[in-house]
């Protein structure tokens, strides 16, 4: 597995690395400007770039010996490599594979069993921000070192998205998750559909990239604590999956979230049934990790900031006993300062707060436990 939380950790306790030990989030083109991990083009000297999944990184692309043959600059050793087959399409993919690869599609579209209809136009830059969010998902799920593989046909584990709009009856897709397909209503790209439906079902964030990391947190949930050790601890700190779901969605649409919710849950949607709670908790570590990461490697920090916030402690966690409890703690503690940080820029702008939650410690320790099994920490007895 790959030691990202390891990292993660070490770069909390000292974030003011050099230039040289800067963390891979913005990368440097040959010529030395700066790029990011959407870029397929360099904007200073037009050099082709491209994301290598396996290390991680945007760089510059040679031409290789052969046409559509393409080195990665400063990693010759990988032999050639080939720009995924969608980089002309609307999903603009700016991934590599091998060049001996019998696909013409990376790994992150090889997911895909049903893309929108491009037949019609206003398809095209849906597809292009479902796939930029898909791929940010994808890209964080490997470097978490979590099994990602495109799902076959039949009931194998693979992972495979359909995204899909209203179909020839006029009836709407309904977004969601099963047995590792997870679907997703193509309107979620509009912005004024997206926030209508939010302020309809009275939700503080709602976002293509939240969507995707609720749903894949389902279908992790089968994959690491379904008839696993960890069924145990799920249902002493979410409840018992056994519990009829119909009956609790139908209960939570007809009654609502309980009014204390926020003492033990992430969202009024989390207290609907253990699956949603789970999957709404796993989506926020994803959210954390990522953001954080990513705050870290532009230089970024709250430490030295007076906020008046108590930190959690060690007994707010799942297992305090861990031997990575402390650097759990840190992550979270440092989460809680640099969320606060961002949520004053954003009102700064008169934007809604970066970050629009408040952690309980039941929540903290939902969050400790699903970041165990997530680096395969194995439950103790």
């Amino acid at each position: 597995m790959y030691r990202f939380f390891e990292q993660l950790g070490a770069r909390i306790a000292a974030p003011f690395a050099s230039q040289a030990q800067r963390p891979d989030r913005v990368w440097q083109c040959q010529c030395g400007q700066s790029v990011f991990f959407r870029n397929s083009q360099c904007l200073a000297c037009q050099s082709a770039l491209g994301y290598w999944p396996l290390s991680n990184r945007v760089a510059s692309l040679l031409p290789g010996a052969e046409e559509g043959a393409w080195l990665l600059d400063g990693e010759s050793e990988l032999g050639p490599l080939r720009r995924c087959a969608n980089l002309d399409t609307p999903a603009a993919c700016n991934w590599l594979l091998a060049a001996d690869e019998p696909h013409s599609l990376c790994l992150a579209c090889r997911l895909n069993r049903t893309i929108p209809d491009l037949s019609l136009a206003e398809n095209h830059p849906r597809w292009r921000k479902l796939e930029t969010a898909k791929r940010r998902l994808v890209a964080q799920l490997l470097h978490l070192g979590l099994p990602v593989e495109p799902k076959t046909e039949g009931e194998g584990p693979g992972l495979a998205f359909d995204f899909i709009g209203i179909d020839l009856e006029g009836n709407a897709p309904i977004t969601g998750h099963a047995n590792g397909l997870i679907t997703l209503d193509v309107r979620e790209a509009d912005d004024d559909w997206r926030e209508r439906v939010r302020v309809q079902l009275h939700e503080p964030y709602r976002t293509l990239l939240g969507h995707l990391r609720h749903e894949v947190g389902h279908y992790y949930w089968d994959r690491l604590v379904a008839n696993s050790e960890w069924l145990d601890g799920f249902r002493q700190l979410f409840g018992d999956e056994r519990e009829s779901y119909s009956e609790a969605l139908e209960r939570h649409y007809q009654q609502g979230a309980p009014s204390d919710w926020a003492l033990a849950h992430v969202s009024a949607y989390a207290t609907m049934h253990p699956w949603e709670d789970w999957a709404e908790t796993w989506a926020h570590y994803l959210h954390m990790t990522d953001a954080l990461d990513t705050a870290l490697a532009l230089g970024m920090n709250a430490r030295s900031l007076e906020l008046d916030y108590p930190p959690y402690q060690v007994q707010d966690l799942f297992r305090p006993e861990d031997p990575g409890a402390r650097d759990f703690l840190a992550f979270i503690n440092a989460w809680v300062e640099l969320s606060a940080m961002l949520n004053e820029l954003s009102r700064s702008m008169g934007q809604v707060d970066f970050y629009p939650f408040v952690l309980s410690s039941a929540v903290v320790a939902k969050l400790h436990f699903i970041h165990l099994c997530v680096t395969g920490n194995p439950p103790s007895h």
